[in-house]
């Protein structure tokens, strides 16, 4: 564990294993804990790193609005903090693929594959801009409660909210202990971003998708698309799964990470 500067940010971040870099970037409102399925099993496999983004979990929040390409730079400069130099494999989730689509943009030679979870290429609609706009003034009013109650039944499945009680309490725990001001500035950000379908096919690295197939934020049609249109890449659809695919159903998902990083070391 240990804790790296970049740019405005000071990242917490949790380190595992040995072998290629594998870095972690957990969705929005939420924290490294959500790699909880994955940092034990797969730090056989590859180097673990699973940050805080900024305004997030353990790390300082910064701005009134930050754009993925500014998350996208913290991750670069602590990848520079911690020494690492050679290309790593990005895996992110829901936002944490907005800022994929930056990485690969602005940071080109420091990927080796792309693996992205739960996310989309395009931009918001005005009307959903202004939503999460509207969004983070409340959350700076109010505080999060009213976000964490209503997030539940959009990030997982059915069968998750009827059988895991307790992993959707931790998932709203860690978004009451968030940043009001990390949350509106990334809700901010968000709504800023740009769409990036038409970079697809310009993505010249192996990517993996992953999506689960209740997942109503970015259905399995959706990233079934988004897979199409990369170069080099294979979608994975994960049943009995939602939003939240790599906390959901840790065992599906890391099966798959764990067969994309194998013919990635072959």
């Amino acid at each position: 564990m240990g804790k790296g500067n970049a740019g405005e940010g000071n990242l917490h971040l949790v380190e595992r294993g040995g072998g290629v870099p594998l870095l972690l970037v957990h969705g929005f409102p939420l924290d490294h804990t959500m790699w909880a399925g994955q940092l034990h099993e797969l730090a056989a496999h590859a180097r673990i790193l699973a940050p805080d983004l900024r305004g997030f979990g353990r790390s300082a929040a910064g701005g009134e609005a930050v754009p993925m390409e500014q998350f996208a730079d913290d991750l670069a400069a602590l990848l520079d903090a911690r020494g690492i130099r050679e290309p790593v494999v990005f895996c992110g989730l829901s936002m944490g693929g907005y800022i994929g689509w930056q990485f690969f943009r602005r940071h080109r030679s420091r990927l080796r594959g792309l693996i992205l979870c739960d996310t989309r290429a395009v931009a918001d609609t005005p009307a959903a801009a202004e939503a999460r706009r509207v969004t983070a003034d409340r959350v700076l009013a109010e505080g999060l409660g009213f976000l964490a109650d209503g997030m539940s039944d959009k990030l997982f499945a059915a069968e998750t909210r009827q059988r895991r009680p307790d992993l959707i309490e931790a998932t709203r725990r860690v978004m009451l202990a968030a940043s009001p001001q990390g949350v509106a500035a990334a809700l901010r950000g968000m709504a800023a971003r740009p769409d990036v379908s038409t970079w697809l096919p310009q993505i010249d690295l192996p990517a993996l998708l992953v999506g689960g197939r209740e997942d109503a934020i970015s259905p399995p049609e959706e990233m079934r698309g988004i897979a199409q249109c990369l170069p080099q890449a294979r979608f994975v659809e994960v049943a009995a799964a939602g939003h939240m695919s790599p906390l959901e159903q840790p065992r599906l998902v890391n099966e798959a990470i764990r067969e994309f990083l194998s013919v990635l070391n072959a």
